[in-house]
């Protein structure tokens, strides 16, 4: 993934401020960024890019998506002190975030494949502004599904299109106005509204905050007339409830925004 400097300078300008005497550490050294619990690995290359903007040398001892255990060594560095000092908490934060979305991700995979190998499990839009291209690439490195990136990857009607335009409307005005290539999916409550959707043109229904029971009834009214997504409050505990019910995707905005950051210890010399 291309890092642009630009964003490379805010992480570090707003770590290190303007007059960083905590790192004014004379000559060169080495460092390397430890896992400190087991998990999977994400965000190298972000973590690379930081140091090699400060002229240090990178080695990245795995790839991202490797599953790791405590002890294991994701990356060395070397160069002047002071930079790969300046670097390091910048790099392991970014490490540490991705990392944890990469291993929530992997484990909501792994819950759902026990059940239905078909069955995607999707990341949504809730994404940290700044960093939702390092986010949706943790997702998938734990073996997730990024959705849609950005708004105009895929159209997806939600309650509030429907309420100021009606489904129907809100529909077919997103059919009529979209490339031949692009998707149009539909959010609905409620089962029967699931099949108006499909009935709108939708080629993708999303039931929302719907229960298993009532997915797997939306599934069945919709008898392959569209792809079907289960979104809303979904928790890992529910995942393979919901993959019995014969959706084609799990959401769960919790991959990004309540993950964990996995532990990460950084050490000199």
């Amino acid at each position: 993934m291309l890092i642009e400097q630009s964003q490379i300078e805010a992480w570090l300008r707003e770590d290190i401020g303007h007059h960083d005497v905590t790192n004014d550490v004379p000559g060169e050294t080495t460092g390397r960024l430890v896992a400190k619990q087991d998990g999977v690995a994400a965000g190298l290359d972000a973590a690379a890019a930081v140091f090699e903007y400060l002229d240090v040398s990178v080695t990245e001892r795995v790839e991202d998506g490797t599953r790791v255990s405590a002890g294991d060594e994701l990356l060395a560095v070397a160069g002047t002190a002071s930079d790969l000092l300046r670097g390091e908490r910048v790099a392991a934060n970014l490490v540490g975030h991705a990392s944890g979305i990469a291993t929530t991700t992997r484990r909501a995979v792994d819950a759902a494949r026990e059940v239905r190998e078909e069955v995607a499990v999707a990341a949504t839009r809730k994404t940290t502004p700044g960093l939702r291209g390092i986010e949706k690439r943790a997702v998938a490195a734990g073996g997730g599904d990024t959705h849609r990136l950005t708004l105009s990857h895929m159209v997806l009607v939600k309650e509030n299109h429907v309420a100021e335009l009606g489904m129907a409307e809100a529909v077919s005005r997103c059919v009529d106005r979209v490339s031949f290539a692009t998707k149009v999916e539909c959010e609905v409550e409620t089962p029967a509204d699931a099949t108006r959707a499909a009935d709108a043109g939708a080629d993708i229904v999303l039931l929302d905050n719907m229960s298993p029971a009532e997915t797997a009834n939306a599934v069945d009214l919709l008898d392959g007339a569209a792809q079907v997504e289960a979104s809303g409050g979904i928790t890992h505990e529910d995942v393979p409830a919901y993959a019995e019910t014969g959706v084609d995707v799990i959401s769960m905005g919790a991959l990004t925004h309540s993950a964990d950051q996995l532990d990460l210890s950084f050490r000199t010399g």
